[in-house]
């Protein structure tokens, strides 16, 4: 991952504005410790800090067409590069980036070349002959990206919020699937699956067509110049992630580089359910596995730390992101700057355990839907935010574009939870990497039930949170909350607490308005909470909260 800066329209373009565009863009320094960069253009700017993981000795960025009259900033990775060299072999380049197609694409196919891209990615582009720009967004938001506006008129693109908020009067997060032109004056969405209108699918079952979707999917990723590992928590997603990586990462051009053994990590308090299962995974499949542990108190330590750097207050991001920035920290240290991560599969498949209460397919597929839609604002953020906080950049193979088209237009009903079938949550996943021949996981492993990564590292860290949050916060203060907070106002103890730390950080309308709010069950969102009248009583949204209301444990 990289950090992005980029300034349309300043009224002062001297060289105190370039030096506070500097010193904004160092705030984002964590994220690209590698390099720094920047490009002026009259009273526009490009800044940039890279985490250098494809061609790290010449792929510095801002990076220029032949002529330098068309400047880009990018965050991210676009797998497909090669491919797309092929399509533009009248275009000299200058590095292997596999970010520098994009100028190209530009000007060959102007505005309208951003569904080409296969990748995670946020960028923003200034043609210096008409000083138009455009800034576009991956199609779930995978990568960050905010928006801001300045009285001066000015247009701001950031990768987080921390490097726009003091200079903006408002900003906002950039929509995923999102383009902005500056031609056009506004966001227009470029991405436009069949799945997005939410109409139900009717695609028969395969899972010979899922398992090799997904094992391409992981298999792109691989494409690293630098060394690099898999997030293992034990559970169906990260060890399927880790199993196909290993299965063929010896063919792969990578493995000539850094070797054929996977390397994968896991965190947790001591004796902790996820400790346990990524230990056995990490033995079967054989790779060197690299243990983390951290304490209660560790993790309360740390909290202010990581809501600077994952910019919201919603309590289950925070529970989640606190493991995985003290392991970040870890992973770092090791020298690896690259993970895959399994996040993105309980979306696309009805993974959490309240899908139980589906009352039926369609139900059942329009809650994925919205699942997938707010990824950017829950799981990706934290994914990207949590790791990028130490220099490690997560890629997550199950948001490749090419499988949720392959995994969203299968009808719903092999999907939906089905006891009377023997179908438990994520059936289809699971079953389309049952292999009796040449199995891929142990079959316990492959079955192994949902555990939210929160309540998987340890369930005595949720409880550590609530009683750290008991002790800081009165019964008067949260009975006052809709007075101090009355938006999306803190419904608990722990809530609260994270709320003022936030609210430190971040004390605009704005960044409080980027974190969305609502009623939710064990990451349900709004809408599904009617499924069953018991769960809107229930203010916890962890996944074992919600279990006892569920079904029995397994």
């Amino acid at each position: 991952m990289c950090g992005i800066l980029a300034v349309f329209g300043c009224v002062d373009n001297s060289q105190a504005k370039r030096s506070r565009i500097i010193e904004l863009s160092r705030r984002l320094r964590h994220r690209g410790p590698d390099w720094s960069g920047i490009h002026c253009h009259q009273d526009c700017y490009l800044a940039h800090q890279r985490l250098a993981i494809v061609d790290p000795t010449s792929g510095d960025q801002p990076l220029y067409n032949e002529d330098k009259t068309v400047i880009v900033t990018v965050n991210g990775e676009i797998y497909n590069h090669r491919q797309l060299r092929e399509k533009l072999k009248s275009h000299q380049f200058r590095t292997g980036s596999d970010c520098e197609v994009i100028a190209h694409l530009y000007e060959e196919y102007g505005e309208d070349f951003v569904d080409m891209l296969d990748g995670m990615f946020s960028f923003v582009l200034l043609d210096t002959r008409d000083k138009s720009f455009i800034a576009a967004r991956d199609a779930i938001g995978i990568t960050p990206l905010y928006i801001g506006w300045g009285l001066d008129g000015s247009v701001w693109f950031a990768s987080e919020m921390k490097a726009l908020s003091d200079d903006c009067e408002r900003f906002m997060s950039f929509l995923p699937g999102h383009i902005y032109s500056s031609k056009q004056g506004g966001l227009r969405r470029w991405y436009n699956p069949l799945w997005y209108s939410e109409q139900i699918p009717s695609t028969p079952y395969d899972p010979r067509v899922l398992r090799e979707a997904f094992e391409k999917a992981v298999l792109k990723r691989l494409m690293t110049d630098v060394p690099f590992g898999v997030l293992l928590s034990g559970g169906l997603d990260s060890s399927l992630v880790a199993a196909v990586a290993s299965r063929h990462l010896a063919n792969s051009d990578v493995a000539c580089q850094w070797g054929s053994q996977l390397h994968t990590f896991c965190i947790g308090l001591k004796g902790s359910p996820d400790l346990k299962a990524a230990r056995e995974v990490a033995d079967y499949i054989g790779t060197r596995h690299h243990e983390f542990h951290f304490t209660v108190q560790e993790g309360i330590d740390a909290l202010e730390e990581v809501i600077y750097h994952i910019e919201t207050y919603d309590v289950t991001t925070i529970r989640a992101s606190t493991p995985m920035f003290l392991m970040s920290r870890k992973i770092k240290s090791l020298g690896v700057k690259m993970v895959l991560s399994g996040e993105g599969s309980d979306e696309i498949f009805g993974g959490y355990l309240y899908f139980h209460k589906a009352p039926n397919k369609e139900e059942f597929h329009e809650e994925t839907c919205r699942k997938i839609k707010a990824l950017h604002l829950y799981d990706c953020l934290r994914a990207n935010k949590a790791t990028s906080a130490w220099g490690v950049e997560a890629r997550v193979p199950f948001l490749d574009k090419e499988f949720i088209n392959v995994a969203m237009s299968i009808d719903p009903e092999w999907k939906m939870i089905r006891p009377d079938l023997g179908r438990i949550e994520k059936w289809v996943l699971r079953n389309a990497f049952d292999d009796d021949q040449k199995p891929y996981l142990p079959k316990h492993i492959l079955y192994r039930q949902k555990e939210q990564f929160s309540d998987g590292v340890g369930y005595s860290w949720i409880d550590g949170l609530k009683d750290h949050a008991d002790k800081l916060v009165t019964d008067a203060m949260l009975m006052n909350a809709s007075f101090i907070y009355p938006e999306n106002t803190p419904t608990t103890k722990e809530g609260y607490y994270y709320r003022t730390i936030f609210e430190k950080f971040f004390p605009k309308n704005a960044a409080r308005s980027t974190v969305p709010g609502g009623p939710s069950v064990a990451c349900s969102t709004a809408k599904a909470v009617e499924w069953d009248a018991a769960w809107s009583k229930n203010p916890d949204p962890s996944g074992r909260a919600a279990l006892a209301m569920v079904l029995p444990r397994r």
